[in-house]
C-alpha cells in the first residue's frame, strides 16, 4: 500500500473506480445489511417524495384550468380538478403528505448510515490497532489518522445525503420526462433537443474542473504535511528557532495552493455562468415554443405552466447529478481505502478482554536468531544471535548505535518475528503463545516515554486498566513517583498535556516506570532508560529502576555503561552479532575487547 503525501487530502480527489475498486464498494453493504428493514422504508419514503413533488407541477396547471365553485371551500370535492378549491385541498394535502415522508426518508437514510458508519469506524480503527509494527513504519501518522476522519467523512456525506438525494433526482429525471411527454409531446421534444448540446459542453468544463480540483488537492496534501510534520516536531521548531522558516514554508506552499484554486474559481464561474445561460435560454426556448403552440389551439395556460414547472425541475436535477456524482465517486474512493485497510494481514491478537496472566516465568533463549527488515531485506540487521537470559535474570546489551540491540527488544516483544533461527520463552517457542497473553507479561520502559494526554492516574492505569486507587498510588510509590504527583495542585488527577509535555524527563521515566510496576511483568525491557536524563534525575530514575527488575527477567539496552555494572550478564553486540559475553569484571579484564574500548572511550568523554 503506498503512502499518501499529505494525510490524504490528496486521495480525496476523483478517480475512476475499475472493477475492483467497485467491488470493494460493495463490501460495504455488510454494514447497511443488518439495517436492511429501514433502508427499504428510506427507498420506498424517497419513492413517496418524488411522486409528490413531480405533482405539484401537475396541480399547479391544474389549478390555473380550474373554476370557482359556489359550495365553497370546505365542501368541494377532493376529487374535482375542475374545481379551483378542491385542486387547492389536494395541493395543501399534498405538501403536508411530502412533508411527512421527507422527514421519514431522511430519518430512515440517516439511521442506517450512522449506524454503518459507526461500525465501519470501529472496525477500521479495530483492525489499524492490530497491524504489525511494520506497516507504521511505512505509513505516515497524518495518513492514518485521514482513513478514520476525512475518508470516512467523505463516506459519511455520500451515503447520508448525496446518494439519497442521487436516487430522488434520477427518480425527478426518469418520471418526470414521462410526464412531459403526457403534457406535450412536441414541446417534450423540443426542450429534449437543446439538452446534448449543453451536456457535451457541460462534460468538457467539468473534466477540466475536476482536474484542476485534483492539483488544488494535492496542493493542500502538501500544506497539511508541512503541519503535520511541524507540529508533531515542534520541540525542534523551537529549538533551532526555524519557526520563520517553517511559517514561509507553510506560506509558500498554500500560496501555490491559492493560485491553483483561483484558476478553479475563474474556471467554475465560467461554468456556472454557462450554465445559467443555457438554463435560461432553454427556458425562453420553450416558452416561446409552447406560445405558437397555444395559438394554434394545441395547448392551455394551465399545461403551458405545468410543462415549464416540470422542465424547470427537471433542469434542477440534470443540474445537481454532476455534483451528486462527484460526491459518490469521491465516496467510492474513500471506501476503497478503508477497504484496502482492512485488507492489510493484521497481527494474530483478539481484542476481546483479557483473561488469567500467562503463567510464564521468564527464561529467554535466543537460537542463532537473524533478522533484517522486510524494506531493506539487503541489510542483516542481526546474524546468528544466541544467548539465555534466565528467569529473574538482568542481562545488559550494549554496543555502538547500528548494533542491534533495540532490534532484540523488538523481537522478545514479537514486534516483528526472525527470520531465521527462533526465540523460547519457557521452553516453548515464542511464536506459538498467543501474542496478547504473551506480550501481556511484558512491559518496556523507553528512553523517550509517550505519555497520553490525559490525568496522571490515567497514564499509571494503562499498565493495568481498571486498577483501583491504592494500586496505581502503590505503583508509584516503588517507582518513586509518589511524592512529586502529590505535590501538584490536583495529584493523580493533573492532566499530562500533549505527551506529557507538563512534566520533566525524569517525572514521565518515572511515570513509565509505576506503569510498568502496576503491569507487574514477568519479563521487563529497559530501552536506554536513563540516557536522556541529567545525574540527579538519573539517581531516582536508577534506584526506581533496580526495584522494578527485583525478581524478573530484564532486558537492559544501555549506552553508558555505568548502568548495566552489576547486570549479571552483559551482551557486547557489534554489526548484529554478539562479540563478547560477561559481567562487568570479566569483560572489562579483556583489554582488547570491544566493551573495554567502549568503556575507556566513554571515560575519556565525561
Amino acid at each position: 500500500m503506498a503512502t499518501s503525501s499529505g494525510g490524504g487530502a490528496g486521495d480525496q480527489a476523483i478517480h475512476r473506480p475499475d472493477k475492483a475498486s467497485w467491488r470493494k464498494t460493495l463490501r460495504l453493504f455488510r454494514y447497511l445489511r443488518p439495517h436492511l428493514g429501514a433502508f427499504v422504508a428510506g427507498m420506498g419514503c424517497l419513492l413517496v417524495t418524488s411522486l409528490l413533488s413531480l405533482a405539484f407541477p401537475i396541480l399547479l396547471g391544474k389549478l390555473i384550468n380550474a373554476h370557482a365553485s359556489g359550495g365553497g371551500f370546505w365542501s368541494a370535492p377532493i376529487t374535482d380538478l375542475t374545481n379551483i378549491d378542491s385542486v387547492a385541498k389536494l395541493l395543501i394535502l399534498v405538501f403536508a403528505f411530502q412533508a411527512a415522508f421527507g422527514f421519514a426518508r431522511i430519518y430512515f437514510f440517516g439511521l442506517v448510515s450512522e449506524n454503518a458508519l459507526a461500525r465501519l469506524r470501529q472496525d477500521t480503527y479495530a483492525h489499524l490497532i492490530r497491524m504489525p509494527m511494520l506497516f507504521y513504519a511505512q505509513h505516515r501518522v497524518g495518513e492514518l489518522n485521514s482513513r478514520i476522519s476525512a475518508d470516512v467523512a467523505l463516506l459519511q456525506e455520500g451515503m447520508t445525503t448525496s446518494l439519497a438525494e442521487l436516487l430522488r433526482q434520477v427518480l425527478t429525471i426518469t418520471i418526470g420526462i414521462s410526464l412531459l411527454t403526457m403534457v406535450s409531446v412536441q414541446l417534450t421534444l423540443t426542450m429534449l433537443a437543446t439538452l446534448p448540446v449543453v451536456a457535451l459542453v457541460a462534460v468538457f468544463f467539468g473534466r477540466w474542473i475536476r482536474k484542476l480540483s485534483k492539483q488544488v488537492q494535492d496542493r493542500i496534501a502538501e500544506t497539511n504535511v508541512i503541519v503535520d510534520e511541524t507540529l508533531q516536531g515542534i520541540q525542534n521548531v523551537k529549538a533551532f528557532s526555524n519557526e520563520g522558516y517553517e511559517a514561509g514554508r507553510y506560506g509558500s506552499a498554500v500560496l501555490k495552493a491559492r493560485s491553483l484554486a483561483l484558476k478553479g474559481v475563474r474556471w467554475r464561474g465560467a461554468f456556472v455562468s454557462f450554465i445559467i445561460f443555457c438554463m435560461f435560454g432553454v427556458i425562453v426556448f420553450i416558452i416561446w415554443r409552447a406560445v405558437h403552440l397555444m395559438a394554434d389551439g394545441a395547448l392551455n395556460m394551465g399545461d403551458i405552466t405545468s410543462f415549464l414547472a416540470l422542465s424547470i425541475m427537471i433542469g434542477a436535477s440534470i443540474a445537481s447529478v454532476p455534483e451528486l456524482v462527484t460526491t459518490m465517486l469521491k465516496a467510492v474512493g474513500a471506501t476503497e481505502r478503508l477497504m484496502d485497510l482492512q485488507e492489510g494481514e493484521t497481527e494474530p491478537l483478539t481484542l476481546h478482554p483479557a483473561g488469567a496472566p500467562l503463567p510464564i516465568r521468564g527464561d529467554i533463549v535466543f537460537e542463532q536468531v537473524a533478522f533484517h527488515y522486510a524494506t531493506r531485506p539487503d541489510h542483516a540487521v542481526l546474524r546468528d544471535v544466541s544467548f539465555h537470559a534466565r528467569p529473574g535474570e538482568r542481562v545488559a546489551l550494549v554496543g555502538p548505535s547500528g548494533a542491534g540491540k533495540s532490534t532484540v527488544a523488538s523481537l522478545v516483544l514479537r514486534f516483528h518475528d526472525p527470520v531465521k533461527g527462533r526465540i523460547l520463552i519457557d521452553g516453548k517457542e515464542a511464536r506459538a503463545y498467543d501474542l496478547a497473553a504473551l506480550r501481556g507479561r511484558m512491559s518496556i520502559v523507553p528512553q523517550e516515554v509517550l505519555l497520553f494526554g490525559g490525568t496522571i492516574r490515567e497514564n499509571i492505569a494503562y499498565g493495568k486498566p481498571g486498577a483501583p486507587m491504592e494500586e496505581i498510588a502503590e505503583a508509584a510509590r516503588k517507582a518513586n513517583a509518589h511524592d512529586f504527583i502529590t505535590a501538584f495542585p490536583d495529584g493523580y488527577d493533573t492532566v499530562v498535556g500533549e505527551r506529557g509535555v507538563q512534566l520533566s524527563g525524569g517525572q514521565r521515566q518515572r511515570i513509565a516506570i509505576a506503569r510498568a510496576v502496576l503491569k507487574d511483568p514477568a519479563i521487563l525491557i529497559l530501552d536506554e532508560a536513563t540516557s536522556a536524563l541529567d545525574t540527579a534525575s538519573e539517581r531516582v530514575v536508577q534506584e526506581a529502576l533496580d526495584k522494578l527488575m527485583e525478581g524478573r527477567t530484564s532486558i537492559v539496552i544501555a549506552h553508558r555503561l555505568s548502568t548495566v555494572r552489576r547486570a549479571d550478564r552483559i551482551l557486547v553486540l557489534d554489526q548484529g552479532r554478539v562479540l563478547e559475553s560477561g559481567t562487568h569484571d570479566e569483560l572489562i579484564a579483556n583489554t582488547g575487547g570491544l566493551y573495554h574500548s567502549l568503556s575507556r572511550l566513554q571515560l575519556a568523554g565525561a
